[in-house]
């Protein structure tokens, strides 16, 4: 997919996206071989590039239906981006989610939340999921979440037991208590797509960056089916 023909997906000005260009470029050649999809690929390069970190060219773990999902969930239209925190959409370009209709939500500060998870001594994330199922923005949804393992935990817990379905979970928490376990339990998911990046990295830039690859992908499906 030739991705410097997108319009909406790019750098506004031609210096801002031939820096982006050099540097996919870079990362091209300086990542050397990879077991990646031409699908996928593009998702990684846009991880490399979020933190130059080439560890990512290994780390990063797709089922195998998830960029198909993926940018299908975004070229529907009307897809909630769900987040475990505000980081993630303040971080998203709006122009670029409003191209396909996409809306954003999170719930880790809401009073509610907080209050729940005072009453049961659980943690916010995993009330802002179980708000989020209540709210009917999980099934079909893109869910992001780059901080907290008990949200990612939970979310499996409600796939498993309560057969909520989004269309795809980007799984990247970071950290050193639970993340790595939380991710490892992802990775046995069979019932929804997802994206999860292997040990302790991770973080809502690293989710930013996967979900901006999707929209990339998508635009460039979107300009093939115009052709």
């Amino acid at each position: 997919m030739n991705q410097h023909s997108n319009v909406v997906t790019e750098q506004l000005t031609a210096a801002g996206r031939a820096i982006e260009h050099d540097s996919f470029a870079i990362i091209d050649a300086e990542a050397g071989p990879h077991a990646y999809t031409e699908e996928q690929w593009p998702l990684v390069r846009r991880m490399i590039h979020a933190n130059a970190d080439f560890e990512f060219n290994g780390l990063t773990a797709f089922h195998p239906e998830a960029m198909q999902a993926g940018f299908q969930a975004v070229l529907k239209g009307g897809t909630p981006i769900v987040a475990d925190v505000e980081m993630i959409c303040v971080g998203l370009s709006k122009p670029r989610l409003k191209h396909f209709g996409l809306t954003t939500h999170h719930y880790i500060s809401d009073a509610d939340v907080i209050a729940e998870a005072q009453a049961q001594d659980t943690t916010r994330a995993v009330q802002s999921m179980r708000k989020a199922q209540r709210e009917g923005k999980l099934d079909g949804a893109i869910v992001g979440i780059g901080n907290a393992p008990t949200a990612l935990i939970e979310l499996i817990r409600l796939i498993r037991e309560e057969g909520v379905r989004p269309a795809l979970v980007i799984g990247m928490p970071v950290g050193f208590v639970s993340a790595a376990e939380s991710k490892d339990l992802l990775m046995t998911v069979t019932e929804v797509p997802w994206v999860a990046i292997k040990g302790r990295k991770g973080g809502s830039t690293l989710v930013v960056a996967a979900i901006h690859a999707l929209l990339s992908l998508a635009e460039a499906e979107q300009k093939k089916a115009a052709a």
